[in-house]
């Protein structure tokens, strides 16, 4: 922040740009892994509640829960092996990243109520603003990006 006195520039010291929130966690595909990332990522919202000031209501946590849940459970799916969860947030949004072993692009699959299972990224393009799939060295990551004013 600048401030502007008479004509001068003072500088306060807070002109850094603020580096978004950022943690990441390598899971196994062990049991139990699924609620470990739903939870890393509630803790993860209360922190942005804290540090961002971030107005992050029921509607986006649960959203924010669903797409963690989606994407973890296709990597644990689909990949069959380890996996990492990755979250970056400010004040205004949220990306979900995981990264897995397997090359292989999620399939969307046309709309079809009558499809039992295999809605998975169909939900996620829902919630989210935004949804890149990469591929990467070793695998591939599966990037969403939820607004928080939404």
């Amino acid at each position: 922040m600048t401030y502007h006195l008479d004509g001068a520039v003072i500088p306060t010291g807070f002109d850094v740009p603020v580096e978004p929130l950022r943690r990441a966690a390598h899971f196994t595909g062990e049991p139990g892994c699924i609620p470990q990332a739903r939870e890393l990522a509630a803790q993860f919202l209360d922190q942005l509640r804290n540090e961002w000031c971030a107005t992050v209501d029921e509607r986006v946590t649960g959203a924010v829960l669903l797409v963690v849940s989606e994407l973890v459970t296709n990597a644990d799916r689909h990949s069959g092996g380890p996996y990492i969860l990755e979250l970056e947030g400010t004040d205004a949004s949220l990306t979900v990243s995981v990264y897995d072993s397997c090359a292989t692009p999620p399939r969307v699959f046309p709309r079809d109520p009558e499809r039992i299972g295999r809605h998975g990224l169909e939900i996620v393009q829902a919630l989210a603003r935004n949804v890149r799939v990469e591929l990467v060295p070793v695998g591939k990551c599966v990037r969403a990006v939820l607004d928080f004013d939404a």
